[in-house]
């Protein structure tokens, strides 16, 4: 969404979360995209709290780490924001030319953005023109320091910042290329972070509505730490049923506790979507992220909502290189966003 246009040069995928650093380097291949190159790494809690990061430096060298494991020149990034400090507005104007909306977006914005112009980046995307001579513009602003703040730490491990994205999108990317979606079919996509949960309503290719969530794989941590007095890294492996000593009987309702909250809140967004989209059904959910594998999350939004649910495949369309297959395996749906973001090195996809 913003910076300079990406000219087709490859980009590696930077996904900087609250909990770990994803990073995916996709090339084309004669038989479509192979993944070259993937790698994560989990972060101590106090690096990048609720989105923003602390300490540059540190996480800078982490990156810089990787990136060497890697073993690759790309130097090039796309990487994601979201939070509040980002704003996503689909709004109704009259058809116009680009350079005629271009011109207009700074007066349209003004009326949809909560923050003064000048500390925000813009950028819009043209979604639908109607026979009645009006189009859906998709409207989107980001803080400039909330676009200095990640642009700095990937300066610091010797990166040069080419595109920055919305989580959201960067999901639906992955969405897109790996499902080739019917055009009729709306769809849910979640991706539950550490620190907030993106949700993004798709049909086909166009997004309806996006929200984020302050509710994800924390509040799992936070709940177990308290409820079975344990270590944070206790609770971080008894979260995905790995800590053996905490059995089912003691976890399950611990989880589910919080998975409730996490229900509430989707269950709020998708009323909110009906009611201002003309009743318009979400017809199946996609989960991704670092807590998407909580153990009985997916059933309980299936049952909830009475429409199938199961994880996004990020490689579902890509081929893995040897060296990354166990880690795919295992951590795939936490690799979505990196995988979008690694995709806009391929415009013509």
């Amino acid at each position: 969404m913003f910076g300079r246009k990406n000219k087709g040069r490859p980009l590696l995928g930077v996904d900087l979360g609250s909990s770990a650093v994803k990073v995916v380097e996709l090339k084309r291949g004669r038989a479509g995209i192979n993944a070259s190159g993937v790698a994560l790494e989990l972060l101590t809690p106090e690096i990048v709290v609720d989105g923003a990061i602390l300490d540059s430096a540190f996480l800078g060298d982490i990156i810089g780490q990787m990136l060497r494991e890697l073993r690759t020149k790309n130097r090039a990034v796309a990487t994601a924001v979201s939070g509040h400090s980002v704003i996503v507005k689909q709004i109704s104007m009259p058809a116009m030319t680009e350079e005629e909306l271009q011109a207009a977006m700074a007066t349209e914005a003004a009326q949809h953005i909560p923050f003064e112009l000048s500390d925000v980046n813009l950028d819009h995307q043209v979604l639908n023109l109607h026979e009645n001579g009006m189009m859906d513009v998709l409207l989107v602003a980001v803080k400039k320091d909330k676009v200095t703040n990640y642009t700095s730490a990937l300066s610091m491990a010797g990166m040069q910042p080419v595109v920055i994205d919305h989580d959201p999108f960067a999901m639906q990317n992955c969405y897109e290329y790996n499902y080739q979606p019917d055009p009729e079919v709306t769809v849910g996509l979640l991706n539950v972070g550490a620190s907030v949960t993106n949700i993004n309503v798709v049909k086909g290719t166009v997004p309806l509505f996006t929200r984020d969530i302050s509710v994800g794989g924390n509040q799992y941590t936070d709940a177990l730490q308290k409820e079975l007095n344990m270590s944070f890294d206790d609770a971080e492996t008894a979260k995905l049923g790995s800590n053996p000593n905490v059995n089912e009987e003691q976890r399950k309702p611990v989880l589910e506790s919080v998975s409730e909250i996490i229900l509430l809140e989707i269950q709020k967004t998708f009323d909110f979507f009906r009611a201002s989209a003309g009743g318009e059904q979400v017809e199946r959910l996609y989960l991704c992220g670092g807590s998407a594998q909580i153990p009985g999350l997916t059933a309980m939004l299936s049952q909830e909502f009475a429409v199938p649910v199961e994880l996004l495949d990020p490689f579902r369309r890509i081929s893995v290189a040897d060296s990354a297959i166990d880690l795919v395996r295992e951590q795939g749906p936490r690799l979505a966003v990196a995988v979008g973001l690694a995709l806009r090195s391929f415009e013509d996809l």
